[in-house]
């Protein structure tokens, strides 16, 4: 019986260990041929068994780094706010709805998303959103208004919530459990490469060619992840061993304590993607490139963490990375609070850099958690709930630091509102640091009954 569900999920190129079968393995889903268990292997034997080539892991692990590089190059949009609020005659307070209509639709679609990945198959659900993404980004060459802008903000939402989605399962079920946070890793390091360059870029563009070319830049790379997607092997759909999930998988305190982590988390840092632009731009006067340039130490960080974090997580577990990053992404809030009009732009870089580090090493092991908790037939829902907790808590983070913020600069200024919803976004991100100490009740998925 395991045998023929882990066969049914993935494509003949994996070599898998099937643990609770003692002495057997099996190559790919429609193989007959059974190799030696450990107990009869010779030393060459265990080693290939160990260590499978790592080119067939590689592939899918690629597709879903670039999946999430995609999405990760949306960060170019926020050095461009100025540029839009003066082309649409709209204010902070309002070009805030260019990331709600974004991210909102992504949060919801992502969890529908990794539903559909355990029905259809992750590479599908990859392939269609990598698709939608394309017809997206050429849409915006033509946006007459920004009623219509915000609509094909809605549409690239939906399309980045098939890629966010699906992402996660097409990396854990191309894997070995004992590589899957560095699966992991390397996969969200291609959103932190993403949202690394995407400022600078879009600083450069916007500059060069207006706001638009902030989106339409990304027509020939999506084009080129199609092709990718095209040429890769991946996981197939759990076929008749799938089912929906329902509440009683969703409602267990692993799943919402490591999904109200992530809330609290990105709830904390999405006040820099909102307010560090205008700090940095209008407040100090910086051009949009070197503006750019300095606010993409964050997400550099958050890259250059991710890596690092999948492997602790591999070797100790989740919960000591998830710690750390919470307590620095903390810190980083409370010092990028106390930058002024005269602080050392050296300074309010290593601010920066520090929320996105401390983000970095917080995600990895937190989206492990998410995945470990739900069965095997369930890998898609289990990213798919990941980033729907993410993304609810960067939308409520945007509609707070953008309340916190307006509300206080009307009456003192800018420089004191971006403190105080800083500390406020710090306070946040502590609590979650201290929730993150709490004892999980159960360390593996739910149990399913037998017709499941």
């Amino acid at each position: 019986m395991v045998a023929e569900r882990v066969g049914g999920q993935l494509g003949n190129d994996h070599l898998l260990d099937l643990g609770g079968e003692p002495g057997l393995e099996r190559h790919g889903s429609h193989s007959s041929t059974l190799i030696p268990g450990p107990a009869s292997m010779t030393r060459r034997e265990k080693t290939r068994v160990a260590h499978p080539p790592r080119i067939l892991d590689a592939m899918p692990v690629l597709l879903a780094a670039a999946a999430f590089l995609l999405v990760g190059l949306d960060g170019s949009v926020n050095i461009a706010f100025p540029a839009m609020s003066a082309a649409f005659g709209v204010g902070p307070t309002t070009i805030r709805w260019v990331i709600i209509c974004y991210v909102g639709t992504y949060a919801l679609t992502a969890f529908a998303a990794g539903v559909l990945a355990d029905r259809l198959g992750p590479g599908r659900v990859v392939r269609a959103g990598l698709i939608l993404s394309l017809l997206c980004f050429a849409g915006y060459a033509l946006v007459p208004s920004f009623a219509a802008f915000l609509a094909l903000r809605v549409l690239q939402g939906a399309s980045g919530g098939l890629l966010y989605g699906a992402s996660p399962a097409l990396v854990m079920l191309s894997l070995p459990s004992s590589r899957h946070g560095w699966g992991l890793g390397w996969a969200s390091t291609g959103l932190g490469i993403g949202l690394s360059v995407s400022p600078f870029l879009g600083g450069a563009l916007v500059g060069a060619f207006g706001w638009k070319s902030v989106f339409l830049f990304r027509v020939p790379i999506v084009a080129l992840f199609v092709v990718l997607a095209a040429w890769t092997t991946t996981p197939r759909a759990g076929g008749h061993g799938a089912r929906m999930v329902a509440p009683t998988d969703i409602f267990r305190w692993p799943v919402l304590h490591a999904g109200l982590l992530a809330f609290l988390a990105n709830f904390a840092q999405f006040a820099v993607w909102l307010l560090a632009p205008y700090y940095l731009v209008s407040e100090r006067g910086l051009a949009a490139t070197s503006g750019g340039l300095l606010f993409m130490l964050t997400p550099i960080a958050t890259a250059l963490a991710a890596p690092i974090a999948g492997r602790v997580t591999d070797r100790w577990g989740p919960r000591g990375p998830m710690v750390a990053g919470l307590v620095a992404e903390a810190m980083g809030l409370l010092l990028v609070g106390r930058c002024g009009a005269f602080t050392p732009l050296a300074l309010v870089g290593a601010a920066l850099a520090l929320v996105g580090f401390g983000l970095g090493m917080f995600q990895v092991p937190n989206l492990a958690q998410i995945m470990a908790a739900f069965p095997a037939r369930q890998q898609g829902a289990a990213g798919g709930f990941a980033f729907l907790s993410r993304t609810v808590g960067v939308v409520a983070g945007v509609q707070c630091a953008a309340w916190l913020f307006g509300a206080r600069a009307q009456i003192l200024g800018f420089l004191p509102a971006f403190r105080f919803t800083f500390d406020a976004a710090a306070i946040v991100c502590g609590m979650a640091a201290l929730l993150s100490l709490l004892p999980r009740r159960d360390s593996g998925p739910r149990a399913t009954s037998p017709g499941a």
